[in-house]
């Protein structure tokens, strides 16, 4: 068990020494001194490799450079050939490391602090550029040669090596962590900056390559100056992410318009582009921030609104269970003061005996009364739409002699039972509301419900209007003690509707005046 658990660390070493030592040597034969790929590849693996894995990479380019060094030696002399022994990422380890450990760089599995990737990347360009620096002087001792420019080149390339690479490595890394191959498919058609990147970007930096490649002078820098415009767009819209694929294509996109090697005005726009990818990195991590906040807020609202929800709903299970024992009190109240007239009736006159039993049933009629207002019996049986069109409320209104008019369309036993509950005390409101001036005689209660969007609505309107000839004949004081009502006025009602995403609206017109809301179902995960 012991030798088949080394055996595999060898050959995942040996895997990691081959991998790397290939990819080395492919990216090195498309890069050239101010667009070093193969420095993005250094500085992505030596982020994302465990640390057990460093000396494999360490000599993964300790090979390639051997044969670089020992095939030049003759050129350029011994000392040249010695330092090109150095493997560049052995130099850029401690700072990696450092940016890891001390800095951070990764705050959790998928989170990259990007002010820390870019303090990184700008270090580790700065002494690969001194440790290229240096194998060129050794190699032209005696030849005269402008080293300051040579240095500008090579930190460039490093520099915009770095941030075509590993930005968008880091990019897909969080996109994928954590997610099965299916899911990772399945969030790449879905994706918007995807969409985007194919239909917009890519289109856009094509455009802008053919006008370089197909003028001279200005307007072909003018056409590579202008590719930093779709890197801020998707910045804008995405975060460092969207900074991170632009760059990535417009990095690309910068070096196609190239007519030779180190043209002066492909790394002017080299310069540029890598002060506009830096800056939208920057500016990226900022609005991911943001949008990361916004959706933290959007969650933490929902959260706030289901517990509110199911609040209602507990609360309305108390009010059902108190009507419950309201009716059940009513009854032993009537069968104990039945009992005890009975036993009295011999010590009675007949007329003070009907006074009584009259007493009783106006109390018991009360207290049912007051049961059915607290959760309608219709209700209870029948659903909300019996309860808008036959429960205490229609009966109050009646019997105090307003008309009220109740219709219903839509598929409204769909909605969850928290919404009829809504529904139910919404209405109760809005009729009482209506009701509080006293100067309304006819009541018209309007229901609709839908599907929108994945998600069920109900629209609730009640207009009201007055015939001045029947309002003299409205009993108010029997209208407003049935109709019961939070008295709160208008705000209640957009406090209740909020709870379910709801907006209210009231409005007067002629003689009359309108209240409509609109209700959302809570999602159902």
């Amino acid at each position: 068990m012991l030798t088949r658990t080394w055996d595999n660390i060898w050959f995942r070493q040996l895997a990691v020494v081959a991998g790397y030592a290939v990819s080395y040597l492919l990216l090195r034969e498309i890069s050239f001194s101010h667009w070093v790929l193969f420095a993005g590849l250094r500085l992505c693996v030596l982020m994302l490799m465990p640390y057990r894995y460093w000396p494999a990479l360490l000599l993964g380019e300790l090979l390639p450079l051997s044969y670089i060094s020992l095939s030049c030696l003759d050129q350029y002399g011994r000392m040249w050939s010695a330092v090109m022994l150095v493997p560049p990422i052995g130099l850029a380890m401690p700072i990696v490391h450092f940016c890891r450990e001390q800095r951070r760089l990764f705050p959790a599995r998928t989170i990259t602090s990007i002010n820390v990737l870019l303090l990184c990347s700008l270090l580790v360009s700065v002494v690969w550029t001194a440790a290229d620096t240096t194998a060129l002087i050794l190699a032209t001792l005696q030849t005269p040669y402008d080293y300051r420019a040579a240095a500008g080149r090579y930190f460039l390339g490093s520099y915009i090596g770095i941030l075509t690479v590993v930005p968008l490595v880091l990019s897909v890394r969080e996109e994928l962590a954590g997610k099965s191959l299916r899911q990772a498919m399945a969030g790449v058609s879905e994706s918007r900056l995807v969409l985007e990147t194919v239909s917009l970007l890519l289109p856009a930096l094509a455009l802008l390559v053919w006008l370089a490649s197909g003028v001279a002078g200005d307007a072909s820098q003018a056409a590579r100056m202008a590719m930093f415009l779709p890197v801020a767009w998707l910045s804008l819209r995405h975060g460092w992410r969207g900074a991170a694929v632009g760059g990535t294509a417009a990095s690309i996109a910068v070096i196609l318009t190239m007519p030779v090697v180190r043209d002066h005005e492909t790394v002017q726009a080299e310069v540029f582009i890598a002060f506009t990818i830096t800056t939208m990195l920057m500016l990226g991590a900022r609005i991911a921030v943001l949008h990361q906040r916004e959706r933290q807020e959007r969650m933490d609202s929902r959260l706030a609104l289901a517990m509110a929800q199911r609040n209602v709903y507990l609360g309305e299970l108390q009010l059902r269970q108190t009507s419950y024992a309201l009716e059940q009190m009513s009854g032993a109240i009537q069968a104990s003061y039945t009992q005890l007239l009975g036993r009295l009736r011999c010590l009675l006159p007949g007329t003070d005996e009907r006074t009584y039993y009259r007493q009783a049933a106006v109390a018991q009629h009360q207290m049912y009364r007051l049961a059915d207002s607290l959760y309608p019996l219709s209700w209870r049986d029948r659903g909300l739409p019996a309860a808008l069109r036959e429960g205490s409320i229609p009966r109050a209104l009646d019997e105090g002699g307003i008309v009220y008019w109740c219709d219903i369309q839509g598929d409204v036993e769909q909605l969850s039972t928290s919404v009829h509950m809504a529904l139910y005390r919404l209405a109760s409101e809005a009729i009482a509301l209506s009701c509080a001036k006293r100067n309304i005689s006819k009541l018209r209660v309007r229901l609709r419900s839908g599907r929108s969007g994945g998600r069920r609505w109900a629209v609730l309107c009640v207009d009201s209007d007055v015939d001045y000839e029947r309002l003299a004949r409205v009993r108010w004081d029997d209208v407003h003690a049935a109709l019961g009502g939070s008295g709160m006025g208008l705000g209640a009602l957009k406090d209740r509707a909020g709870i379910f995403e709801g907006t209210v609206h009231a409005r007067a017109h002629g003689t009359g005046s309108r209240i409509s809301l609109i209700l959302f179902d809570p999602d159902i995960a």
